[in-house]
């Protein structure tokens, strides 16, 4: 049901002219707790995805042991960008319809082209920024 409703919000996104993606969050006890849309077109905002949404919505409104027993049903397995603010949201799971692997296959190139990364560069400098601060 929570993935049919995830498809469902994709159908509404790509209806008002966005990518066909859509997410909910739903809590302990089953119950909704926010639903998202892809807006990333009419936003004119590349971040505007479902999953992202929702994360940022929990780690503001959520109790962390709250946020920990949620379930977010998604229409598409979450992107590298969507993941990483997943995991740092502290979500309990994701539950997702169509894997990348299947959506880059509908997609002519067979998605986004990998950007080359280069680094570390400067080690000791950048650790002398961080280190401590984890603790």
């Amino acid at each position: 049901m929570s993935l049919d409703r995830a498809i469902e919000l994709a159908v509404e996104a790509r209806a008002a002219g966005d990518p066909p993606f859509g997410s909910l969050l739903v809590g302990p006890d089953g119950e909704v707790l926010a639903e998202a849309r892809n807006t990333s077109l009419s936003d004119n905002d590349i971040t505007a995805h479902p999953e992202l949404k929702l994360a940022r919505w929990a780690a503001r409104e959520l109790d962390p042991a709250v946020a920990a027993r949620t379930t977010m049903f998604t229409s598409c397995q979450p992107c590298g960008m969507c993941a990483g603010a997943i995991e740092r949201s502290g979500l309990g799971r994701v539950v997702f319809a169509l894997s990348t692997e299947q959506l880059n296959e509908l997609k002519p190139g067979g998605g986004f082209p990998a950007v080359p990364q280069e680094g570390p560069g400067r080690h000791a400098e950048a650790r002398a920024a961080v280190e401590g601060y984890y603790r």
